[in-house]
């Protein structure tokens, strides 16, 4: 909603007021979030017995894994976090063209207007929003039938790649309006594998699912510093054409990452006196 909704509120009154308009949703937000959320789910007034009970039956039981919280030089040493988090810095890379330059790519490149621009601007948001549960969707079936290799790493190689394919074909169609689509298919695709770096940092890292989930997201956030900075930089030197290549490039090397992931492979304390390398099961 934000592209058409910003730009018609820049269009009649300014860009001044949709600023505004935008701090006044995050305070909104805010306050429901104050309002709704509790930090555990049986201080909520509005919860069931049924459900608290259903809830707390998918929780793990702390009292029987006995590993405690990971130290960071037994997840910062595990191949697979380093691979995941990789992946997930080539995702974030790509991701973030469409938040910081999709918009600008159609006005200035593609010449499109302000208000038709914004309506192409929002397509790959659609396409994220689609391909994010159906991605998620996917990976619990496939692995509930095949295993994790094919759910969690399949889904999220295949994923990543295609949005490589997408986002290398899209600046090459001459057409601005087929482009977007294009373009926003590989939003799309994108987040098909969205749900598997989650999933596989839970899985891996059990009671510590917290910090190396909060890690890899950082590999995400790097990514997409590095492309709000040298997106332009590529295309003012070698084209726009340029810049998505290098993002498609690095959606086909995220694509590999995840096959040399291990989802099964969790991250454990060394045994004392063994030779046991860190994140190795003993």
């Amino acid at each position: 909603m934000s592209p058409p909704l910003v730009t018609f509120i820049m269009l009649h009154g300014g860009w001044r007021v949709s600023f505004w308009f935008n701090a006044s949703l995050g305070l909104l937000v805010g306050v429901v979030w104050y309002w709704l959320s509790r930090d555990k789910p049986e201080e909520h007034p509005r919860i069931s017995a049924r459900e608290l009970a259903f809830i707390r039956s998918g929780l793990p039981d702390s009292g029987q894994s006995g590993t405690g919280l990971l130290p960071w030089k037994v997840i910062l040493s595990s191949k697979d976090f380093l691979l995941v988090t990789y992946s997930y810095f080539c995702y974030g890379y790509t991701s973030y063209i469409f938040f910081f330059w999709f918009f600008k790519y159609l006005t200035t490149v593609r010449g499109l207007g302000l208000r038709e621009s914004s309506y192409f601007t929002a397509l790959p948001f659609i396409a994220m929003a689609i391909g994010s549960p159906v991605g998620g969707v996917l990976s619990d079936f496939i692995t509930r039938h095949y295993g994790k290799r094919w759910g969690r790493c399949g889904i999220a190689a295949l994923g990543i790649a295609l949005s490589g394919v997408f986002v290398a074909s899209g600046q090459a169609v001459s057409s601005a309006r087929l482009a977007s689509v294009v373009l926003a298919a590989g939003g799309g695709a994108l987040y098909l594998s969205q749900s598997t770096y989650w999933s596989v940092t839970a899985d891996i890292a059990g009671e510590s699912a917290g910090s190396v989930s909060g890690l890899m997201n950082m590999g995400g956030q790097i990514g997409g510093t590095v492309t709000a900075t040298l997106t332009p930089i590529i295309a003012e030197r070698f084209g726009w054409g340029a810049s998505f290549g290098v993002a498609s490039v690095l959606c086909v090397t995220g694509a590999l990452a995840w096959l040399m992931v291990d989802p099964s492979h969790k991250l454990t304390l060394p045994v004392a006196g063994s030779n046991n390398l860190p994140g190795q099961v003993p």
